[in-house]
């Protein structure tokens, strides 16, 4: 198990120590996005929001086909990595560069590991659900998928990625400011609360139910009662009227 243990770590260390690597002309950019991220100043938040706001009106108003979107996209991305790792030693200045900035670099590559082998992790899972319960799969990616298209059919679909890609950006920051985890705990206090409620009304539902059941039998008893005592009144024999006693013992 131990050896199992490090044998993970090192290769999660050997993983970061590649993606450090492969990314060390993006250091600055990519710490300066971790404070915009994590809202180290009170407006950070809507800037990312301003922005995105901006980049989205801007998409809405040239209406571009999903070729020419794409290929934009594509297109931005590699001026991008032309572009940065000669550019940003210019910006920001590569001798400004200390150990506090090293180490958070090192703990940014090492969260975007950790990422993708949850990605990775998931992925699997999907495919040993497939291979070990394939209704259970197939039923679960079709309510899924069902789902997804009927929230885009009713959303316009640059509204919806607008709202996607605005909570991806913030969820960072709501995270490290713990209102996810606020929030989440009101949910579960509501919700217990709900359950709480909803238990208690069954309990006195139950008594009520018991209440009514012990008047019906005894009303029940009270009427074999009173039709054997007419019988026997009917009859007037002395053994019809020790009858209706016997009734009430046995019932």
């Amino acid at each position: 198990m131990a050896e199992g243990d490090n044998r993970s770590t090192n290769l999660l260390a050997a993983e970061t120590a590649s993606l450090e690597e492969q990314l060390q002309g993006w250091g600055e950019v990519m710490l300066m996005a971790d404070k915009v991220l994590r809202w180290e100043r009170a407006w950070f938040p809507p800037a990312i929001m301003g922005v995105v706001s901006l980049v989205f009106l801007t998409i809405y108003y040239l209406d571009p086909s999903v070729l020419s979107g794409v290929s934009c996209f594509v297109m931005f991305l590699c001026l991008a990595d032309y572009l940065v790792p000669i550019l940003a030693p210019r910006i920001f200045g590569s001798n400004k560069w200390t150990t506090e900035q090293q180490q958070r670099f090192h703990e940014i590559c090492s969260n975007l590991v950790k990422t993708r082998r949850r990605a990775v992790g998931w992925w699997k899972r999907l495919f040993t659900l497939k291979e070990e319960k394939p209704k259970m799969y197939f039923m679960t990616m079709i309510i899924s998928l069902a789902a997804v298209a009927w929230v885009g059919q009713q959303v316009h679909n640059l509204l919806l990625t607008y709202l996607i890609v605005t909570f991806l950006l913030l969820l960072p920051g709501l995270n490290q400011h713990g209102i996810i985890s606020k929030y989440i705990g009101m949910a579960k206090r509501e919700i217990n609360k709900l359950l709480k409620q909803k238990k208690r009304k069954m309990n006195k539902a139950f008594a009520l139910f018991s209440v009514i059941n012990g008047v019906y039998i005894v009303l029940g008893n009270s009427v074999c009662y009173a039709v054997w005592i007419l019988k026997c009144y009917r009859s007037s024999s002395l053994l019809s009227l020790t009858l209706p006693l016997v009734h009430i013992l046995t019932c």
